[in-house]
């Protein structure tokens, strides 16, 4: 039997020839969604988005010639499924940027902790001699 291609073999990917020329600055995309993030655990967020829930119900409910999304709110429901679909991924990244910085952070501690045992060692044994 022949050898299989490179191509033709299915235990190892290809490597794509697409290439995209849009680049993104991942600092500034974690910036970003860290900033939404903390904007959407705050009380005034909260505050917002009862308030324009309120607004949007008695306007569909009261104001007969307004009404653009009647009784069972499927409008403001999508609304708030496509917020949802936003909101996760957004909240999930700025936990990962946290994430990485207390590895670093632990990391730098421990290293502190290192030095400081190494260097109380050596004065025990200069003290000791």
């Amino acid at each position: 039997m022949s050898e299989l291609t490179a191509r033709q073999r299915l235990d190892t990917p290809r490597a794509s020839s697409r290439r995209f020329a849009f680049n993104v600055d991942a600092e500034a995309v974690g910036q970003f969604s860290e900033s939404i993030a903390r904007f959407l655990g705050t009380g005034r967020y909260l505050l917002w988005q009862t308030a324009i829930v309120i607004v949007w119900i008695a306007l569909n409910l009261f104001a007969v010639s307004l009404r653009w999304d009647p009784y069972p709110f499927i409008l403001l429901n999508l609304a708030f499924s496509t917020q949802a679909a936003y909101a996760a991924p957004l909240i999930l990244l700025a936990q990962n940027r946290q994430e990485n910085r207390d590895r670093v952070s632990l990391e730098e501690d421990r290293r502190r902790a290192e030095q400081t045992k190494a260097d109380t060692e050596y004065l025990a044994r200069e003290l000791a001699a």
